[in-house]
């Protein structure tokens, strides 16, 4: 009787030892050093859980996970979201983060973006809200008149930064939280008041440096180009602005801007309309906008890329001046094209 008690200690300390291994091990099935459960809304109960467990690749110990679960009360207490889960956390630590909802935090970093769709699309893959949602939002006045902006000019309230979220954060959150640092951005070393010093609202420099962001990357050159466009459009000018055609055409791998796109009926084409578009063609980095902000002051109402596609300019005061340079260019791209395309037929 005993041996008998005896073994049956011994074989409850094995299974003991085991089970222990099991919850406190790397229980973990994959590689990369973290990956994201993510809970959708109304499928928190058990079997929804486990099943995403292991479809989303976190763990193959999903028995295991259902029975510990039970025990501590998960089942109760879980919430839809999305939670790290590191490489070499065991059941015990992914169950308790489940239970005490320690949800990761999610970076929206937005850079430069062109089109409604590039938001939709960057706010969709990182949560919850799906794309459709986001263009829903972004097109309806109704839905922007909070924030003082319109479906035209809703991304003047975006200023390129990184944003720290939960993967289930309502959109309306998220778009409060923007427009709150846009708000901030505006307040912070007298932006507002410089834009009022040359006689343009926030979203008037926003908008046009949305189209200096666009003109080049050079930031010495970037100032430059402000200040004819101010000139320009102080003079009751024409912008005449390329990257706006692009906008409008929605084509934004063009590299040459010909004469018959010049005839676009978008509001978008500031050849045919005088004054700023009705809205931003893409969020300008805060660099630009300050650009625009602090422009030097000159007699500038032209420019032209330089034939050497250094991506500067030359900048004219007249249109003599300006057509020389644009002759230069034009030439230069015009051999650039020819080289391509010959290049292209001799590799065919």
């Amino acid at each position: 009787m005993k041996k008998i008690i005896r073994c049956f200690f011994i074989f409850l300390i094995i299974v003991c030892g085991f089970f222990a291994w099991m919850i406190f091990s790397k229980a973990t099935s994959f590689n990369e050093s973290k990956k994201y459960l993510v809970i959708e809304e109304g499928k928190t109960d058990k079997a929804s859980v486990t099943e995403a467990m292991q479809q989303q690749g976190i763990t193959s110990h999903t028995t295991l996970f259902s029975l510990i679960g039970n025990g501590i009360g998960l089942w109760n207490k879980i919430k839809p979201g999305k939670f790290e889960i590191k490489k070499d956390d065991n059941l015990l630590t992914i169950l308790k983060t489940l239970k005490n909802n320690r949800q990761a935090q999610i970076n929206l970093v937005i850079n430069k973006l062109r089109i409604k769709e590039d938001l939709a699309k960057l706010i969709s893959k990182n949560f919850s809200t799906d794309s459709v949602s986001v263009m829903n939002f972004l097109n309806n006045n109704d839905s922007l008149k909070n924030y003082n902006v319109d479906t035209s000019t809703v991304f003047t309230v975006i200023i390129p930064d990184t944003y720290t979220f939960y993967w289930n954060t309502p959109l309306r959150k998220i778009f409060n939280k923007l427009y709150d640092a846009s708000i901030n951005f505006w307040n912070k070393n007298n932006r507002t008041q410089e834009a009022a010093s040359i006689n343009f609202t926030p979203q008037e420099v926003y908008i046009l440096a949305s189209i200096v962001e666009e003109e080049t990357n050079h930031n010495d050159d970037r100032a430059k180009i402000a200040s004819v466009y101010i000139n320009r459009l102080n003079k009751s000018m024409a912008l005449q602005a390329c990257p706006t055609i692009k906008y409008a055409m929605k084509d934004f791998s063009l590299t040459r801007i010909y004469e018959k796109y010049l005839t676009n009926p978008s509001p978008y084409n500031t050849y045919k309309r005088k004054g700023l578009p009705p809205g931003p063609i893409c969020t300008p980095a805060p660099k630009c906008i300050d650009i625009v902000l602090n422009a030097p002051k000159t007699d500038y109402l032209f420019f032209v890329a330089k034939a050497d596609f250094s991506g500067y300019h030359h900048f004219s005061t007249n249109f003599a001046e300006h057509s020389k340079y644009a002759k230069e260019y034009q030439k230069a791209l015009d051999e650039y094209m020819a080289r391509k395309q010959q290049n292209a037929e001799e590799e065919k």
